[in-house]
């Protein structure tokens, strides 16, 4: 007879977590649910010590800090867990990777309101087509900017996170401001 491990509660939450974040990425601008509210949950899940993060806020941080990953500048940094308000300037100094190795972009986790705000309209592989959303709490600027720093297949994936959900942009996504 084989025996299986059995995950620890907390390994259920973040492989669950972990499957929320691909799904989310697999399907731009379909939010998926998380099992709690925030951005710890999703350090958790996507960062160790062979990651190099930034986080603006102390106690993400430290919480980050626990897995062993490095903390670096924002420019230099594979995710950045961002909980106060971003401006466009922030874009073009993330990292985007290179055409010799694309996957070297940042990956950036920003709080954002779901459902309400700006009108957008994403399209690109995943979308059927096109899906319209709404996002608030982004600064003005800030999908243009994007679009302007964008070099498909180098680029930066985002999440947006909204209390317990989360909504996926991958650098392959078209944003139209509408």
């Amino acid at each position: 007879m084989l025996a299986a491990p059995v995950p620890s509660e907390f390994e259920s939450r973040c492989n669950a977590t972990f499957d929320a974040l691909m799904w989310a990425l697999s399907r731009p601008g379909m939010s998926r649910d998380l099992h709690d509210t925030g951005q710890a949950q999703i350090v958790d899940a996507l960062i160790d010590r062979e990651c190099a993060i930034y986080c603006d806020t102390p106690e993400r941080t430290q919480h980050a800090a626990r897995s062993g990953a490095a903390p670096v500048s924002k420019d230099a940094a594979e995710y950045l867990f961002l909980e106060n308000p971003v401006t466009p300037d922030l874009l073009p100094r993330l990292r985007q990777g290179s055409d010799l190795h694309p996957e070297e972009g940042a990956t950036v986790v920003l709080n954002a309101t779901l459902g309400i705000g700006q009108d957008l309209r994403l399209t690109g592989p995943g979308v059927d087509g096109s899906i319209d959303i709404r996002v608030a709490g982004l600064p003005d600027g800030f999908w243009r900017t994007r679009a302007q720093v964008m070099r498909y297949p180098m680029g930066f994936e985002i999440f947006l996170v909204d209390g317990a959900r989360i909504l996926g942009v991958p650098r392959s996504t078209v944003v139209e401001v509408l």
